[in-house]
């Protein structure tokens, strides 16, 4: 477990088995961005109260897009916590069945298996219970547009790709956008770093996740903050670059 406070202006992440969250501070209250993996339950737990914050303080769970490493306590967090999870209307059904998701490269699947360099990212994200995920109910969900509203001043940059639904939010207030896995510094799936695509064995239309670095790009935001890996505060406009040339 890795805790960053003050990663962008009031943002804190952090990281258990290579995946990131984000705790937003919103007034005297808190949004989390993105569920991680079932066992990092109790590290968020401990990062609110690192924050000095009770988990009531929790206000609600907004979710970049729907695979498994993303929703995984988004369930219990609905249930226990009674919280809101907003979701984008095309990852809804993706946030049910968490598994089920598209490949650009349906052959590539097992890839990962002949990389060794992923071998320990993806063997500590079985450990933190990456293969016994229950997705999020709908009924449950809290769906929103591409010009959805959402809490924490954040705001919906579509960057579909990686998903059908995947959004990036950017809060011009702290010069940061939260990339979800629309671009990462850490591919879990090759054990590459730096700014970057997420392999096509885990995207949906790898092309497509390409296009949508433009919109990353026109937030001009200082801070990029991933679902995977360390953040970067060398600008957006420099992080699209190097991520337009990753090979499928």
């Amino acid at each position: 477990m890795v805790f960053q406070r003050d990663v962008a202006p009031g943002i804190h992440r952090l990281e258990h088995a290579y995946t990131n969250q984000y705790l937003v501070e919103d007034g005297d209250r808190l949004v989390i961005v993105d569920a991680g993996l079932p066992r990092s339950y109790g590290p968020l737990v401990d990062a609110i109260h690192h924050l000095g914050h009770d988990v009531d303080a929790v206000s609600a769970l907004i979710v970049t897009h729907g695979h498994f490493d993303h929703v995984g306590t988004a369930r219990r967090l609905a249930k226990q916590w009674r919280i809101p999870v907003h979701i984008h209307r095309d990852d809804v059904w993706l946030a049910a069945h968490p598994y089920r998701y598209a490949h650009q490269n349906a052959t590539r699947v097992g890839v990962p298996l002949r990389n060794p360099p992923s071998w320990k990212l993806l063997s500590r994200m079985a450990f933190a219970g990456a293969f016994r995920v229950r997705g999020i109910d709908e009924a449950h969900v809290s769906a929103f547009a591409d010009n959805g509203e959402l809490p924490g001043g954040a705001e919906v940059i579509p960057t579909p790709g990686h998903t059908f639904g995947h959004v990036s939010l950017y809060f011009p207030d702290r010069d940061a956008v939260i990339a979800g896995d629309a671009l990462v510094t850490l591919d879990p799936y090759t054990g590459a770093h730096g700014p970057r695509l997420i392999a096509g064995s885990a995207t949906a239309d790898f092309e497509r996740n390409r296009d949508s670095l433009d919109a990353l790009a026109a937030t001009g935001a200082k801070s990029v903050l991933p679902g995977h890996g360390v953040p970067w505060h060398h600008g957006v406009a420099a992080a699209v670059e190097r991520a337009r040339h990753t090979d499928s």
